[in-house]
Protein backbone atom coordinates (compact mmCIF):
# COMPACT_ATOMS: atom_id res chain seq x y z
CA UNK A 1 0.00 0.00 0.00
CA UNK A 2 1.47 3.49 -0.99
CA UNK A 3 2.18 6.39 1.10
CA UNK A 4 2.04 9.92 0.14
CA UNK A 5 5.25 11.17 1.15
CA UNK A 6 5.54 14.79 2.58
CA UNK A 7 6.49 17.44 0.80
CA UNK A 8 10.13 17.67 1.98
CA UNK A 9 10.85 13.93 0.60
CA UNK A 10 9.48 14.81 -3.05
CA UNK A 11 11.27 15.91 -5.66
CA UNK A 12 11.39 19.68 -6.77
CA UNK A 13 9.17 18.89 -9.71
CA UNK A 14 6.50 16.68 -7.94
CA UNK A 15 7.06 19.81 -5.44
CA UNK A 16 6.32 22.36 -7.76
CA UNK A 17 3.11 20.37 -9.39
CA UNK A 18 1.45 20.40 -6.14
CA UNK A 19 2.46 24.37 -5.70
CA UNK A 20 0.52 24.68 -9.17
CA UNK A 21 -2.22 21.82 -7.99
CA UNK A 22 -3.11 24.04 -4.34
CA UNK A 23 -2.71 27.21 -6.07
CA UNK A 24 -5.40 26.41 -8.93
CA UNK A 25 -8.06 25.16 -6.33
CA UNK A 26 -7.09 28.26 -3.49
CA UNK A 27 -7.05 30.47 -6.89
CA UNK A 28 -10.59 31.27 -7.53
CA UNK A 29 -12.16 31.06 -3.74
CA UNK A 30 -9.36 33.81 -2.69
CA UNK A 31 -10.50 36.00 -5.30
CA UNK A 32 -14.02 35.67 -4.03
CA UNK A 33 -12.83 36.04 -0.49
CA UNK A 34 -10.56 39.32 -1.55
CA UNK A 35 -13.94 40.89 -3.02
CA UNK A 36 -16.48 40.58 -0.04
CA UNK A 37 -13.50 41.29 2.05
CA UNK A 38 -12.94 44.66 0.46
CA UNK A 39 -16.83 45.58 0.17
CA UNK A 40 -17.35 44.50 3.78
CA UNK A 41 -14.55 47.15 4.72
CA UNK A 42 -14.88 49.91 2.16
CA UNK A 43 -19.00 49.83 2.37
CA UNK A 44 -19.12 48.99 5.98
CA UNK A 45 -16.21 48.70 8.40
CA UNK A 46 -14.73 52.28 7.70
CA UNK A 47 -17.94 54.46 7.82
CA UNK A 48 -19.04 52.15 10.90
CA UNK A 49 -15.54 52.83 12.85
CA UNK A 50 -16.05 56.84 11.56
CA UNK A 51 -19.50 57.28 13.57
CA UNK A 52 -17.68 55.51 16.57
CA UNK A 53 -19.67 52.28 16.43
CA UNK A 54 -16.62 49.90 16.06
CA UNK A 55 -13.53 49.95 17.70
CA UNK A 56 -10.81 50.89 15.84
CA UNK A 57 -8.42 47.77 16.05
CA UNK A 58 -11.64 46.26 14.02
CA UNK A 59 -10.48 48.11 11.12
CA UNK A 60 -6.53 46.97 11.51
CA UNK A 61 -7.95 43.41 12.43
CA UNK A 62 -9.79 43.31 8.65
CA UNK A 63 -6.68 44.96 7.12
CA UNK A 64 -4.56 42.11 8.83
CA UNK A 65 -7.38 39.45 6.85
CA UNK A 66 -6.99 41.27 3.52
CA UNK A 67 -3.51 41.54 3.52
CA UNK A 68 -3.32 37.60 3.94
CA UNK A 69 -6.06 37.26 1.14
CA UNK A 70 -3.89 39.20 -1.23
CA UNK A 71 -0.78 36.93 -0.67
CA UNK A 72 -3.27 33.98 -1.56
CA UNK A 73 -4.26 35.30 -4.77
CA UNK A 74 -0.91 36.98 -5.61
CA UNK A 75 1.60 34.09 -3.96
CA UNK A 76 1.81 32.27 -7.58
CA UNK A 77 3.90 35.71 -8.69
CA UNK A 78 6.90 35.66 -6.99
CA UNK A 79 7.64 38.96 -7.56
CA UNK A 80 4.02 40.32 -6.44
CA UNK A 81 4.03 38.10 -3.15
CA UNK A 82 7.53 39.59 -2.68
CA UNK A 83 6.26 43.09 -3.05
CA UNK A 84 2.84 42.30 -0.68
CA UNK A 85 5.29 41.03 2.38
CA UNK A 86 7.51 44.12 2.21
CA UNK A 87 4.17 46.67 1.85
CA UNK A 88 2.86 44.05 5.11
CA UNK A 89 5.86 45.54 7.03
CA UNK A 90 6.58 48.82 5.85
CA UNK A 91 2.59 50.01 6.54
CA UNK A 92 2.55 49.21 9.98
CA UNK A 93 6.10 49.83 11.00
CA UNK A 94 5.29 53.51 9.45
CA UNK A 95 1.97 53.92 11.38
CA UNK A 96 4.04 53.14 14.13
CA UNK A 97 6.90 55.90 13.37
CA UNK A 98 4.53 58.51 12.57
CA UNK A 99 2.68 58.26 15.71
CA UNK A 100 6.31 58.64 17.40
CA UNK A 101 7.73 60.82 15.18
CA UNK A 102 5.16 62.75 12.47
CA UNK A 103 7.47 63.77 9.09
CA UNK A 104 7.14 62.99 5.82
CA UNK A 105 9.42 60.27 5.59
CA UNK A 106 7.61 57.85 8.34
CA UNK A 107 4.21 58.59 6.34
CA UNK A 108 5.77 57.80 3.25
CA UNK A 109 6.74 54.21 5.00
CA UNK A 110 3.03 53.98 5.77
CA UNK A 111 1.48 54.96 2.64
CA UNK A 112 3.92 53.38 0.19
CA UNK A 113 3.65 50.26 1.89
CA UNK A 114 -0.20 50.45 0.84
CA UNK A 115 0.25 51.57 -2.48
CA UNK A 116 2.90 48.84 -3.20
CA UNK A 117 0.09 46.17 -1.98
CA UNK A 118 -2.79 47.43 -3.77
CA UNK A 119 -0.32 48.01 -7.16
CA UNK A 120 0.81 44.62 -6.77
CA UNK A 121 -2.47 43.02 -6.31
CA UNK A 122 -4.10 44.93 -9.20
CA UNK A 123 -0.95 43.72 -11.85
CA UNK A 124 -1.74 40.22 -10.76
CA UNK A 125 -5.63 40.41 -11.17
CA UNK A 126 -5.52 42.62 -14.21
CA UNK A 127 -3.53 39.59 -15.98
CA UNK A 128 -6.48 37.78 -14.98
CA UNK A 129 -9.29 40.03 -16.41
CA UNK A 130 -7.63 40.93 -19.88
CA UNK A 131 -5.94 37.62 -20.25
CA UNK A 132 -7.12 35.03 -22.89
CA UNK A 133 -10.12 32.70 -22.35
CA UNK A 134 -13.53 32.30 -21.91
CA UNK A 135 -15.73 35.01 -19.56
CA UNK A 136 -16.04 32.86 -16.31
CA UNK A 137 -17.45 34.88 -13.00
CA UNK A 138 -13.53 34.40 -11.46
CA UNK A 139 -12.66 37.11 -14.18
CA UNK A 140 -16.15 38.95 -13.49
CA UNK A 141 -14.85 39.27 -9.73
CA UNK A 142 -11.06 40.39 -10.52
CA UNK A 143 -12.90 43.04 -12.68
CA UNK A 144 -14.74 43.96 -9.76
CA UNK A 145 -11.85 44.16 -7.40
CA UNK A 146 -9.51 45.88 -9.54
CA UNK A 147 -12.38 48.60 -9.99
CA UNK A 148 -12.03 48.80 -6.34
CA UNK A 149 -8.55 48.78 -6.07
CA UNK A 150 -8.78 52.07 -8.62
CA UNK A 151 -10.65 53.79 -5.82
CA UNK A 152 -8.08 52.86 -2.97
CA UNK A 153 -5.21 53.50 -4.66
CA UNK A 154 -6.40 57.19 -5.33
CA UNK A 155 -7.76 57.50 -1.91
CA UNK A 156 -4.51 56.29 -0.16
CA UNK A 157 -2.58 58.86 -2.36
CA UNK A 158 -5.16 61.79 -1.23
CA UNK A 159 -4.77 61.12 2.32
CA UNK A 160 -0.93 61.34 2.03
CA UNK A 161 -0.96 64.76 0.73
CA UNK A 162 -3.46 65.59 3.08
CA UNK A 163 -1.03 64.53 5.48
CA UNK A 164 1.71 66.22 3.74
CA UNK A 165 -0.21 69.14 2.93
CA UNK A 166 -2.93 70.04 4.93
CA UNK A 167 -5.83 71.68 3.17
CA UNK A 168 -5.05 70.29 -0.29
CA UNK A 169 -8.87 69.68 0.31
CA UNK A 170 -11.67 72.06 1.25
CA UNK A 171 -14.60 70.53 3.58
CA UNK A 172 -12.54 67.47 5.00
CA UNK A 173 -13.50 66.92 9.18
CA UNK A 174 -10.39 68.02 10.81
CA UNK A 175 -11.28 66.40 14.28
CA UNK A 176 -13.12 63.27 15.56
CA UNK A 177 -13.15 59.88 13.99
CA UNK A 178 -14.41 60.39 10.59
CA UNK A 179 -10.69 62.22 9.81
CA UNK A 180 -8.74 59.90 11.61
CA UNK A 181 -10.21 57.00 9.51
CA UNK A 182 -10.11 58.41 6.32
CA UNK A 183 -13.48 58.06 5.43
CA UNK A 184 -14.49 61.23 4.09
CA UNK A 185 -11.54 60.60 1.84
CA UNK A 186 -12.44 57.24 0.76
CA UNK A 187 -16.01 58.55 0.20
CA UNK A 188 -14.32 60.92 -1.77
CA UNK A 189 -12.69 58.97 -4.11
CA UNK A 190 -15.52 56.73 -5.06
CA UNK A 191 -17.77 59.86 -6.09
CA UNK A 192 -14.88 61.12 -8.42
CA UNK A 193 -14.30 57.31 -9.62
CA UNK A 194 -17.91 57.24 -10.54
CA UNK A 195 -18.38 60.67 -11.34
CA UNK A 196 -20.77 61.51 -9.26
CA UNK A 197 -19.21 64.90 -7.95
CA UNK A 198 -21.32 65.78 -5.46
CA UNK A 199 -19.21 68.80 -4.23
CA UNK A 200 -19.49 68.48 -0.74
CA UNK A 201 -15.64 67.62 -0.79
CA UNK A 202 -13.14 69.82 -3.42
CA UNK A 203 -9.72 69.29 -3.99
CA UNK A 204 -7.50 72.49 -3.57
CA UNK A 205 -4.23 71.89 -4.08
CA UNK A 206 -3.13 71.74 -7.83
CA UNK A 207 -1.94 67.88 -7.61
CA UNK A 208 -4.95 67.13 -6.07
CA UNK A 209 -7.25 68.65 -8.42
CA UNK A 210 -4.94 66.36 -11.33
CA UNK A 211 -4.80 63.54 -9.50
CA UNK A 212 -8.74 63.88 -9.19
CA UNK A 213 -9.12 64.55 -12.97
CA UNK A 214 -6.98 61.09 -13.86
CA UNK A 215 -9.22 59.16 -11.44
CA UNK A 216 -12.40 60.42 -13.63
CA UNK A 217 -10.45 59.46 -16.62
CA UNK A 218 -9.80 56.25 -15.31
CA UNK A 219 -13.32 56.15 -14.20
CA UNK A 220 -14.71 56.51 -17.18
CA UNK A 221 -12.76 54.61 -19.45
CA UNK A 222 -12.01 51.86 -17.31
CA UNK A 223 -15.94 50.13 -17.89
CA UNK A 224 -15.85 50.73 -21.44
CA UNK A 225 -12.42 48.88 -21.87
CA UNK A 226 -14.07 45.96 -19.98
CA UNK A 227 -16.87 45.53 -21.56
CA UNK A 228 -15.10 45.93 -25.10
CA UNK A 229 -12.59 42.97 -23.82
CA UNK A 230 -15.39 40.83 -22.35
CA UNK A 231 -17.79 40.73 -25.32
CA UNK A 232 -14.32 40.41 -27.76
CA UNK A 233 -13.38 36.94 -25.62
CA UNK A 234 -17.03 35.65 -25.97
CA UNK A 235 -17.20 35.95 -29.19
CA UNK A 236 -14.17 34.81 -29.78
CA UNK A 237 -14.68 32.05 -27.66
CA UNK A 238 -17.98 30.92 -29.31
CA UNK A 239 -15.96 30.88 -32.49
CA UNK A 240 -14.06 28.06 -31.44
CA UNK A 241 -14.87 24.72 -32.92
Amino acid sequence: MSRTRPLSTLPLAAWRARVKEWHEVTREPGLTALLILESFMIFLIVPLTSMGLLPAFILSLLYLLLVLTILTVTWHSPLAAVAVFIAFILSPVGTVLWREDPSPLTQWLSGGGRLLAISALSIVVARVVFGPGRVTMHRVQGAIVLYLNFALFFFIIYRMMEVLQPGSFSNLPHSGREYGSGAALLYFSFSTLTTLGYGDITPVHPLARSLANLEGVIGQLYPATLLARMVSLEIAHRRQP
